[in-house]
């Protein structure tokens, strides 16, 4: 089969697709043959070698952490009827940037039917985190709402959910296109992040008060600002990292402020919450109450090209790779 592989740390040139064994499946394991695959930022941190204190992967290896299928063969004490159902799963954390790839059979996820396999894989990852932080966050209709990195996989999810909740959504992103797509989500008023004082047209589009939630998907510096400006008595929501870092703020100062913030280690489902809150999100998806944004495709031989494009912030909503 054809795989890619990152042959060491580095540029997204270091990934390079190589001739491989086909997986075989092991007791306790099906195997899919691979129709689409997820591209997370994170993984274009883990090729360049960063973040190592969080993730010990070393070269060469197969990045990937989410695919969808079809099953095509399965270990000993697997139940053979899963043999031809379309799936998505978690590859267990690499693997997925493949043909093929053997995953645990209990994390196999049936896609319901009225849902393609790009729009499963497209909600493999993205689609718990936004669940079970919107969950957590406990909205209330009419509560004001701002969402950064509105138009990535995951902040258009959120931006959706926090708008069917009732609440007046701000979302925040860089660039046209992309605030274009996070009104079509629902987002009631927008804002460029790259422009300069942009924290008080968040103000100003919450009232004055500044929001009363915010899901923080930018981190660094924008995620700094965002949480300047919660609402005393708020929710913050510090999930993402891709401006370099998760969103710095004084604990002092939320506490002064009553400002209840969760960060990247309360969206660390335990896998069968994991595994529930992405079916819970296929099935919204099939219903039609949910839907990704897929923004761009690659084929597997692309897969440089994916990574570079993502770096470049030249992207809205998920990034796939396509295999058939």
């Amino acid at each position: 089969m054809w795989a890619i592989q990152a042959t060491r740390f580095g540029d997204p040139e270091v990934l390079a697709i190589r001739e491989m064994p086909d997986p075989v499946a092991g007791p306790g394991q099906g195997v899919v043959e691979v129709s689409v695959a997820d591209v997370l930022f994170v993984e274009t941190q883990i090729r360049r070698g960063l973040a190592r204190e969080y993730f010990t992967v070393e070269p060469p290896y197969v990045p990937g952490s989410a695919v969808a299928g079809q099953v095509i063969s399965v270990g000993e004490s697997v139940d053979p009827g899963w043999v031809g159902r379309r799936v998505a799963a978690h590859t267990g954390g690499g693997g997925g940037y493949a043909e093929r790839v053997a995953v645990p059979a209990d994390g196999l996820i049936p896609v319901p039917d009225g849902l393609g396999v790009r729009e499963a894989a497209a909600l493999l990852h993205d689609g718990p985190t936004a669940l079970g932080v919107f969950e957590e966050a406990r909205i209330r209709p009419g509560e004001s709402v701002l969402v950064t990195a509105a138009a990535g996989g995951m902040g258009v999810l959120l931006v959706q959910l926090a708008h069917t909740a009732g609440a007046r959504v701000t979302a925040a992103a860089r660039g046209k296109q992309k605030l274009d797509v996070a009104r079509e989500m629902g987002a009631v008023s927008v804002v460029d992040y790259s422009r300069p004082g942009w924290p008080e047209r968040v103000r100003e589009a919450c009232g004055g008060g500044g929001p009363d939630v915010v899901f923080d998907g930018a981190g660094g510096q924008i995620g700094g600002a965002a949480f300047e400006i919660t609402a005393p008595g708020g929710r913050f929501s510090a999930h993402g990292a891709p401006s370099g870092g998760f969103a710095e703020f004084d604990p002092r100062e939320a506490e002064r402020r009553g400002v209840t913030v969760r960060g990247i280690e309360d969206v660390r489902f335990a896998p069968a919450k994991v595994k529930r809150l992405a079916a819970r999100a296929l099935a919204e998806a099939a219903a039609g109450r949910m839907r990704p944004v897929i923004g761009q495709t690659f084929p597997l031989a692309r897969a440089a090209d994916a990574h570079a494009a993502m770096e470049a912030r030249d992207v809205v909503g998920k990034t796939l790779l396509l295999l058939t």
